[in-house]
C-alpha cells in the first residue's frame, strides 16, 4: 500500500465496530486499496493519503491516467459505501461532489468511490460563523430532492428506531441521563407519527462536511443518505461549533436563536427542527459515551440539556 492508513480513522473504526472488526478491515485495506485503484478500469496513480481525514473510511489523493486529480475513498460494507455513491450518483453533482466512475458502471470494487477533487482542507469552518451558516443554507437546500425511483435508502424512521435502543441501554446504566433520553424519545414519537415530506438527505450533514471547490465554491461530501424530512437534516448543523457554544455565556441563548433562524431561512417548521435537534444531540452524546469519547459526550449532552 505504501503508507499507513491515519491514526484518526484507526481510532474511530476501534470505536464504532470494535477493535477485532477494525484489525479485520486494517488488515485486508492493502488488497482493498490495490484492487480499488485498478478495478473498472480506473488505472489510478497515489499521490498520499489525507490526513488526519474522516472517522468512516480512508480517503486518498488520486490521479488518473490522463492527469486529472480526483479522490478514492475506500470505506468499510458497514459504513455504507453502496448508498453514498446512489446518492451521489442522484445527485450529479448538484451540490454535492461529483461521481467520477462512468455512468452504468459496476458498482465500484470494495466500496471505493472516485470523486472530483475537492479544497479538502477548506471547509465551512474556516468561515466566520455567521457566513458559514449561510453558506451550509444554501448549499443543503439543494440536497433536498425526490429520491431515486426504487431506492434502498433508511427513512428518518427506520434509522432513528434503530438508534432507540442504545439510547435506553445509556440511560438505563446512567441514570442520570435517564430525563434527557426520554425528552428525546418522547420528542421522536411525536416527530414521526407525520413527517411533512420524504425528500433524500444528507444525513450528516455540519459544515465540516461542506468543501471549497473549482466547479462551485461549496460542495457536500461524506453523505449518510436517508429519506425524511428537512428538519432532521438540519438538526446536526444546529450543533455545529458545540465546543464555542459551550465555551461561551450565551450559548444556551445562541443554541436557540440558531434554530429560529435556521427554520426560518429554510422554511422548516421551528419545533420540528427544535425536536429533531434534541433526539440528534442526545443520541450523539450517549453514543460518543458509550465509544468511549467522554468529553464530546460530555459536550453534546450538556447543548442538549440547553434545549
Amino acid at each position: 500500500m505504501g503508507f499507513e492508513p491515519p491514526q484518526r480513522l484507526v481510532r474511530a473504526l476501534g470505536e464504532m465496530y470494535g477493535d477485532a472488526v477494525a484489525a479485520d478491515w486494517l488488515g485486508r485495506l492493502p488488497a482493498l486499496t490495490e484492487e480499488a485503484l485498478t478495478g473498472n478500469g480506473r488505472d489510478l496513480s497515489v499521490e498520499r493519503a489525507v490526513a488526519p481525514g474522516g472517522r468512516s473510511g480512508l480517503v486518498l489523493l488520486v490521479r488518473r491516467p490522463d492527469g486529472t486529480p480526483a479522490v478514492l475513498k475506500i470505506a468499510p460494507s458497514a459504513a455504507g459505501p453502496e448508498h453514498e455513491r446512489a446518492a451521489l450518483a442522484h445527485w450529479n453533482g448538484w451540490g454535492a461532489v461529483q461521481l467520477l466512475d462512468l455512468p452504468g458502471a459496476d458498482a465500484a470494487p470494495s466500496g471505493g468511490l472516485l470523486l472530483e477533487r475537492l479544497h479538502h482542507e477548506v471547509s465551512l469552518r474556516s468561515l466566520p460563523e455567521a457566513k458559514a451558516l449561510l453558506e451550509a443554507a444554501g448549499t443543503v437546500r439543494r440536497l433536498w430532492v425526490e429520491p431515486p425511483a426504487g431506492h434502498t435508502f433508511e427513512t428518518v424512521t427506520e434509522r432513528t428506531a434503530r438508534q432507540a435502543g442504545p439510547m435506553r441501554a445509556a440511560a438505563e446504566a446512567d441514570p442520570v441521563l435517564a430525563p434527557l433520553v426520554s425528552a428525546a424519545l418522547a420528542a421522536r414519537e411525536e416527530l414521526v407519527a407525520h413527517s411533512p415530506e420524504l425528500l433524500l438527505l444528507h444525513g450528516n450533514f455540519r459544515q465540516s462536511k461542506v468543501l471549497s471547490g473549482e466547479r462551485a465554491p461549496w460542495l457536500t461530501v461524506g453523505p449518510e443518505p436517508l429519506v425524511g424530512e428537512r428538519a432532521y437534516d438540519l438538526a446536526r448543523l444546529v450543533r455545529d461549533r458545540v465546543e464555542d457554544l459551550i465555551a461561551s455565556p450565551g450559548g444556551p441563548v445562541t443554541a436557540r436563536r440558531r434554530v429560529k433562524k435556521l427554520a426560518e431561512s429554510l422554511d422548516v417548521e421551528q419545533e420540528r427542527l427544535h425536536g429533531w435537534t434534541l433526539f440528534r444531540a442526545v443520541e450523539s452524546g450517549t453514543r460518543a459515551l458509550a465509544e468511549g469519547r467522554r468529553q464530546t459526550g460530555e459536550v453534546t449532552l450538556e447543548f442538549a440539556g440547553w434545549l
